[in-house]
């Protein structure tokens, strides 16, 4: 099966930061692998504002190995490894000021028997609403990093429109200052697959 979404242009990603962490709500994440296709609703995400931002792997402008493809142009995956799970990120912002995007949830859409599969023992409510969850759930690994999500293996492709969107505190954070306070976590109001 091949992918028949239309990836979002790349001047999409070009918005303001926290703008882009709530247009990508409803925006459908797809990942293409050797077993199939399997994509989902992006239902809730969380913004890291770079240099200003404590909480940010970027903060004071840190340039490191990891964090290097945030200094690249918008739309770009950043991937990094936390405990044992692959989380997956936007690049946002303008080259030179490292912002990114955590997605923190989605809602399974497409290769459900993968994902079941990826995912086993687990009920679906539990497949895909957490950011690690997320990745295993569509296959989405380290070697994806520095990619555009403009072609496959790994799109973002337009979605529909959220009715209600709700910010709040960031998650796992606490040891951040004030910056565990800042309100840069959106999500799609009463969806079943948001985190918390």
């Amino acid at each position: 099966m091949k992918m028949d979404y239309t990836p979002l242009p790349l001047s999409f990603y070009e918005q303001p930061t926290l703008q882009l962490a709530q247009a990508l709500l409803g925006c459908v994440l797809i990942k293409e692998t050797a077993e199939g296709i399997a994509a989902g609703s992006i239902v809730e995400t969380e913004a890291y504002l770079g240099p200003e931002d404590r909480a940010a792997h970027s903060f004071g402008n840190r340039r490191t190995k990891r964090t290097e493809v945030m200094f690249h142009e918008p739309g770009r995956v950043y991937t990094y490894v936390m405990h044992t799970h692959c989380l997956v990120n936007v690049v946002s912002s303008s080259p030179g000021t490292p912002h990114a995007i955590l997605i923190r949830a989605v809602e399974p859409l497409e290769g459900l028997d993968l994902m079941s599969e990826r995912r086993k023992g687990h009920p679906m409510k539990n497949w895909t609403n957490g950011p690690g969850k997320l990745t295993k759930a569509l296959g989405i690994t380290m070697e994806d990093y520095g990619r555009f999500y403009t072609e496959p293996p790994l799109v973002i492709a337009e979605g529909f429109s959220p009715e209600e969107i709700v910010a709040g505190k960031r998650i796992g954070i606490d040891n951040t200052g004030e910056a565990r306070d800042y309100p840069w976590r959106y999500w799609i109001k009463d969806n079943p697959f948001v985190s918390k």
